[in-house]
């Protein structure tokens, strides 16, 4: 799709464009952003498997596996699963297991909790979003809306906020929202742009502001630069970005509780070995320095 058909499509939609200046690199003197640092402090390791995505409810921590098959499975040099089923786990905060949610996602690289489901959204085919009930039922599969109906392209990130569906589209480099009923899409902010920083990943709502995991692109562990934008949630603008300190965790999924991000590696991250990360598999804080 050409950009002259994307903003077609939009309007055709009635979906709320915003935030197409968001650039210059993290960091940079020229962008007139705040740009602050942040460490990570371990919690506790997920259950078994690789945690790339997460939310959080009154209840406690929700968790969302992901599974390598096929050619992903094949590129990590892992053996195929038996089982391609992908759990959600919700989890009290201490790590114990409260209660699992088995669902049919695939490559799950972000998920949202609310409305008293389960939304599972997958990055490999078929890809979309699971929606699922709290005793494992599928109660839909869609694809991301603005893209053909059988592929809507992958996802990096979602989240529930005032009864809406949040997305981070990797084909729309956007943040989208949905209307998780009628599944038309509302409203995007489009993805903060910086050369250096080029990959995107999961989002939190912050009192009217969402913040999003960027990194750059990278071989391993030790050359990894992850970071944090903060977007302000009505206008799009990029409000400030914010850089880890070396040796942090690698952040994945993202959430907000009690004033502070959480996050999880995944021990899973393109282009590096498995585990490659030292907190692969852990949820943990990221506290502002």
């Amino acid at each position: 799709m050409t950009k002259r058909e994307f903003l077609a499509a939009t309007i055709g939609a009635g979906l709320s464009f915003t935030g197409l200046a968001q650039q210059g690199p993290v960091g940079s003197s020229t962008s007139g952003r705040p740009t602050r640092k942040a460490k990570t402090t371990r919690l506790f390791k997920a259950p078994d498997g690789y945690p790339n995505a997460i939310a959080v409810t009154p209840e406690g921590l929700w968790i969302a596996e992901q599974k390598e098959s096929g050619q992903g499975a094949i590129n990590y040099h892992l053996p195929e699963p038996k089982d391609l089923t992908e759990h959600a786990w919700l989890v009290d905060w201490n790590g114990k297991v409260l209660k699992t949610i088995a669902t049919q996602s695939r490559n799950t690289s972000g998920m949202a909790v609310g409305g008293g489901y389960v939304w599972m959204c997958a990055n490999a085919a078929p890809e979309g979003v699971f929606q699922v009930d709290m005793s494992s039922r599928q109660i839909s599969h869609r694809q991301i809306p603005l893209g053909p109906p059988e592929n809507g392209g992958g996802c990096h990130g979602a989240m529930w906020q005032d009864g809406k569906l949040w997305i981070a589209s990797l084909r729309l480099r956007g943040i989208l929202r949905v209307d998780p009923v009628s599944w038309q899409p509302e409203y995007m902010i489009p993805f903060y742009q910086s050369p250096d920083r080029p990959r995107y990943h999961a989002i939190a709502w912050d009192g009217g502001a969402i913040w999003q995991v960027i990194g750059n692109d990278c071989k391993g562990y030790v050359d990894y630069r992850p970071a944090l934008v903060k977007y302000d949630a009505a206008t799009g603008k990029a409000l400030e970005t914010v850089e880890f300190l070396p040796g942090s965790c690698d952040p994945h999924g993202l959430a907000m509780h009690n004033g502070s991000l959480i996050s999880c590696d995944a021990g899973i991250h393109p282009n590096w070995r498995v585990n490659d990360s030292p907190s692969s598999g852990w949820i943990f804080r990221i506290d502002f320095v």
